[in-house]
């Protein structure tokens, strides 16, 4: 069965009356917030367009700060870390005053309820700070993940029609400077007239940078973030909006490669995370929770911006990548911050599982209580070294599934709600208030231990409310295939427990001789094999079969290529059937990566299909070494 988590004990209570009467589960835990004004309904559900809590007035803004004002002013909210050692504690009062100026700030350039604003921000408080500033006035904020290039941000600038962007000089990142002022000019120069929508820059002088000179002719007008919060007034009401009203919108891939704007709303997303922040990290007064995402990511949304604000929580942010500027980077901050949550992805951990990482051994990571996982599936194997290498073999491991388009955690064991079996590389059952189920391709509940589509049956609090501009592409996206349930487009495994093993992404699957191979079992399947550091599997055109697998591996020894494909592919043999043995195995010294750490698949595809990289864009620095890598394994060399 696993191994148990936590001590809660109103878990089975709480799934009886969810499962009796979803709805009015939700307006119970709805009660835990803030309302102006209470709803006149609960729900309205036109499928597949929700409204939760409808006639009830809320704010964001004023749930993460002013309700704490008081007993937690002088509380740590933020307790930050930049790449080069430079520290901030943020408190509550404080961050409650910045937020204020700023959202005065951004009323006195004209900016209202419905408004959007782009935030394109390296990992500094100000960013959270901005987008619940824009929360607090009823903007609309975009944020868009300060990695992304000019011309990324110039798609998401132009499609969200926003009319300010709130930016820094620049970020830091592996020991250099990233430029986002140049890449907020690049953008703004690709938009009609050289603006677009756009009036204002408002820029935070991270690297102390003077200010660019005037340009000549038309464009927005710039402005340093220090000198307009300085010049507003310390306290903004917070504004009373509709809890359909939408606090953001986040950009996220699309099968088609245009991005898709999902838009979530406030009230029904807020209940959504205040339940499942309290019900999975079993927050406490006295924790330090560490979530290691970016907030240009709906995780740095939903678990750094908003779910541990609004428990009043402490939170450790850090600027920079997760072994820079050294492999430990991560165990350094959890130990030195006395960390007793930490929520991170598998690549972060698989990173420190390498050869030499040298971590966490050697530094005290004994504050730890909770681990969690979040991003990807986490293979067996990584969940036990998370488990014995971090916790020490005392700390329940969580792992967690949810997406952009969900708001929120889905599925996960919940250590703050009831004592239940954790079982290595399965996300757990879903969450009270949600019923989902594995089904066939026509819409039919297949048998518990056999693969089938993930899809969410009617609505829940944290869904989106619909894709920015574009009802029709969110109502076929994600509604059409099972009418009245969310086709969530993974694969996964249903047990007998009912919980859910998650198996990949169902677009991103292998047809082998009319065998469907999801790539998340097969890169588990070859990382089983101890020689084998990190993998990733792609599908190549193959003339007899139509798909072949290639699959691409990191050693994490010295052993010989051949041994290690040899190895491999026995490992594979023996964990999923010949069938599914890759027909090409290239051994790399690296994965190409984004800035964020996702391995680019879709760039493996190419190169092994015998195209190009396309765009790399959003690719880490070093990552053209790895790509140099991969073609030579392509073409045979060493």
């Amino acid at each position: 069965m696993g191994e148990r988590a936590g001590s809660g004990g109103r878990g089975a209570e709480l799934r009886r009356r969810a499962a009796a009467d979803p709805v009015s589960f939700w307006e119970e835990q709805a009660g835990s917030l803030s309302w102006f004004r209470g709803w006149d309904r609960a729900l309205d559900w036109n499928p597949p367009f929700a409204r939760w809590f409808a006639g009830g007035r809320i704010n964001a803004s004023h749930n993460a700060l002013d309700v704490h004002l008081g007993r937690l002013s002088g509380k740590p909210a933020i307790v930050w870390e930049g790449e080069g050692g430079e520290e901030r504690t943020v408190t509550y009062g404080g961050l409650h005053g910045t937020v204020c100026r700023a959202a005065n700030a951004l009323k006195s350039l004209g900016v209202g309820r419905g408004d959007r604003v782009a935030v394109y921000m390296p990992m500094i408080p100000e960013a959270v700070a901005a987008m619940l500033a824009c929360a607090r006035i009823g903007a609309v904020h975009a944020v868009v993940f300060s990695g992304f290039s000019a011309d990324s941000l110039r798609r998401r600038i132009e499609d969200s029609g926003a009319s300010v962007v709130v930016t820094a000089d620049e970020g830091r990142r592996r020991g250099s400077a990233v430029r986002l002022r140049d890449a907020v000019d690049g953008a703004l120069a690709g938009l009609p007239g050289g603006r677009g929508p756009v009036r204002h820059v408002v820029e935070v002088r991270r690297a102390g940078a003077p200010p660019p000179p005037p340009r000549a002719g038309p464009g927005p007008r710039r402005w340093s973030w220090d000198e307009l919060l300085e010049a507003a007034p310390a306290w903004c009401p917070a504004e009373e909006l509709d809890s359909a009203h939408p606090l953001f919108i986040l950009y996220t891939s699309g099968t088609t490669g245009r991005p898709k704007g999902v838009l979530h709303g406030t009230g029904g997303y807020l209940v959504h995370l205040h339940s499942t922040f309290r019900w999975a990290f079993d927050v406490r007064d006295d924790d330090v929770y560490f979530c290691t995402a970016d907030v240009g990511w709906v995780t740095g949304h939903s678990y750094v911006a908003y779910g541990p604000l609004l428990h009043g929580a402490t939170q450790v942010m850090y600027e920079g990548a997760p072994d820079h500027p050294g492999p430990g980077r991560l165990w350094d901050v959890a130990e030195r911050r006395r960390a007793t949550i930490l929520y991170t992805t598998p690549t972060a951990l698989r990173m420190s599982m390498r050869p030499g990482a040298g971590v966490p051994g050697g530094r005290d990571l004994s504050r730890l209580r909770l681990l969690g996982s979040v991003g990807e599936p986490i293979g067996p194997a990584v969940w036990e070294w998370y488990r014995d290498e971090v916790g020490g073999g005392r700390c329940p491991v969580i792992d967690t599934w949810w997406q952009t388009e969900t708001g929120g955690i889905m599925a996960s064991a919940l250590p703050g709600l009831e004592d239940a079996p954790l079982k290595p590389g399965s996300a757990g059952p879903p969450i009270p208030g949600v019923r989902m189920r594995v089904v066939d391709g026509g819409g039919r509940a297949v048998p518990d231990g056999r693969r089938g589509q993930l899809v969410v049956d009617g609505p829940w609090p944290g869904m989106m409310l619909t894709l920015w501009g574009d009802d029709e592409r969110y109502e076929k996206a994600y509604w059409s295939r099972y009418p009245g349930s969310y086709h969530a487009g993974d694969y996964a495994v249903r047990d007998g427990d009912g919980y859910l093993r998650l198996l990949g992404r169902a677009d991103d699957v292998l047809n082998v001789a009319g065998h469907r191979l999801g790539t998340a079992e097969l890169e588990g399947a070859v990382a089983e094999h101890p020689g084998v550091a990190e993998a990733a599997v792609c599908a190549v055109p193959d003339a007899v079969k139509g798909e072949v697998a290639a699959a691409f591996v990191v050693p994490s020894g010295a052993a010989a290529a051949g041994d290690l494909r040899a190895g491999v592919a026995e490992t594979v043999r023996r964990r999923i059937g010949p069938v599914a043995v890759p027909a090409a195995i290239h051994v790399v010294p690296a994965l190409p990566k984004t800035r964020s750490g996702k391995t680019m698949r879709r760039l493996l595809r190419a190169l092994a299909a015998g195209g190009d990289a396309g765009d790399t864009s959003t690719m880490e620095d070093g990552g053209a070494e790895a790509v140099e890598a991969v073609k030579r394994a392509l073409s045979g060399g060493a």
